[in-house]
């Protein structure tokens, strides 16, 4: 149009130099931002400029636009800060610690404790499972991991496990993982296995599809593993943490494999006997805890890396602790004992000298985590309805209960240490033609049997069993 057309009011003229002047300004903020864009081909500057030069080319003068024009100017000093160069003080750049590799840390661990120099490639290869099952977990929301597992074979749920329970996808994808991981990359050194997921241990053998009619070389490890693939399962649903717990036994000496290349009695044993144990814990970081029988040591996931790192060396829990973590909601469940610990531990106000608090995840890695790092004490009693709690002896409760004592804690079932528990043995069957083939069922139970569960600062551990001693068991 003509601008200086008669028809052509003066605040239309007004409006039109304040909207042009605002457009010559947003070009020349445009201007600096492309060229601080990598990767901006030239023409897109060339563009601009020519634009520039065009609005340039409408004259005016107008005290209306003059505060307007502060907001724009403004803007147009922001990109151009950004052409400055930084200033290395103002903006320190981040830096990573020198820390320790997990890889390193079993080099050296394993090289000075010749008992267990080979199990370095197993333990590799449960971090690497611990990984795995990391994004797992990260991924469930979205990657549709939710539900009950499905049979591939027949299209039907799949069965329930041994503790009675539906298995879900993530149960069953996390087992599979961790199966693996103990005997795909243990060079034969583990020989059989045993999960919470199933009813009966494995050999590697089995797991790895090979023939268990015949001697195969994957049976004459030295070691069992024991694991729980994935503790609180239900919790990711919520996204609070989740973990999982693992031990290494020793098969004892002159044990041979027996049917399906498993010698179960290997896996009857105390916790005494566990040369290793360890947990992973998937929250905010993902920190894996492992002992190899001197010394807790905890190692956090690189995110940028994807490797774990030694962040915590030498944990030591501290003697007393203010933190409990149990389930109060089962508190008139729970035995005489146990009801007057937690009612003392309430009404003392103070414990070490810090005010007694109470946290309950609802999971057992990150509440004993918790516990291990804070001190306090951590419990899963007895009940009316399960009589002997609800963790099970081999593959959660004792390697907790390994972790806790070497990182001076205790840990106990209210009448003595986790560790000296002795699983049940298996009974002979008497329908057996030699009557020497003990019976499976009642491995099973052995391999799966609960015990009450109290982990912590020594302190509080002690307390707790002061009141079992003092006020006896609840009928």
């Amino acid at each position: 149009f003509h601008f200086h057309h008669p028809a052509v009011s003066s605040t239309s003229r007004t409006y039109v130099r304040c909207n042009v002047q605002i457009l010559q300004h947003n070009l020349e903020s445009l201007r600096i931002f492309a060229r601080r864009m990598m990767g901006f081909h030239s023409t897109v500057i060339t563009f601009l400029s020519t634009a520039m030069f065009c609005s340039q080319t409408v004259a005016f003068q107008s005290n209306v636009a003059t505060p307007m024009m502060s907001k724009v100017t403004q803007t147009s000093e922001l990109y151009s800060s950004m052409d400055a160069p930084r200033n290395a003080a103002s903006s320190p750049e981040m830096k990573k610690k020198d820390l320790r590799t997990f890889q390193r840390f079993l080099e050296v661990e394993c090289w000075k404790n010749g008992d267990i120099r080979d199990l370095d490639r197993t333990l590799l290869a449960v971090a690497d499972a611990c990984k795995q099952i990391n994004r797992i977990v990260q991924r469930a929301q979205t990657d549709d991991l939710y539900g009950a597992a499905i049979d591939p074979l027949t299209g039907e749920l799949a069965e329930e496990n041994v503790q009675g329970e539906v298995q879900q996808q993530l149960d069953v994808l996390c087992n599979t993982i961790m199966l693996r991981a103990f005997c795909g990359a243990s060079n034969n050194v583990v020989c059989a296995v045993a999960s919470e997921e199933e009813p009966l241990p494995r050999s590697c053998a089995d797991v790895m599809g090979y023939d268990t009619t015949e001697f195969n070389i994957m049976q004459s490890g030295e070691f069992v593993a024991v694991f729980d693939p994935i503790d609180g399962s239900k919790n990711i649903d919520s996204s609070l943490p989740v973990g999982t717990v693992f031990g290494i036994y020793r098969a004892p000496d002159g044990a041979s494999a027996g049917k399906n290349g498993v010698n179960l009695d290997s896996f009857l044993q105390r916790g005494t006997k566990m040369v290793a144990a360890g947990y992973c814990l998937y929250s905010a970081t993902t920190v894996l805890v492992l002992t190899l029988g001197s010394g807790v040591h905890g190692f956090t996931l690189d995110p940028d890396k994807q490797k774990f790192l030694q962040t915590h060396p030498n944990i030591r829990i501290p003697d007393v602790g203010s933190l409990y973590s149990f389930n109060e909601a089962n508190y008139r469940e729970f035995s005489e004992p146990v009801q007057q610990f937690l009612t003392s531990m309430k009404q003392s106000g103070t414990v070490g000298g810090k005010k007694v608090s109470s946290r309950y995840v609802g999971a057992l890695v990150a509440d004993v985590h918790n516990v291990l790092i804070n001190g306090g004490i951590y419990g899963y009693p007895a009940t009316r309805d399960n009589v002997n709690g609800k963790l099970r002896l081999l593959y959660e409760s004792a390697p907790m209960a390994m972790i806790m004592e070497q990182a001076g804690g205790a840990g106990s079932t209210g009448h003595g240490r986790i560790l000296d528990v002795l699983p049940p043995q298996r009974k002979k069957n008497s329908h057996s033609k030699d009557d020497v083939e003990p019976d499976d069922e009642e491995a099973g139970k052995g391999i799966h049997v609960r015990v009450p569960t109290y982990l912590g600062s020594v302190e509080n551990v002690y307390e707790l069993e002061q009141c079992f001693k003092f006020y006896g068991e609840d009928d």
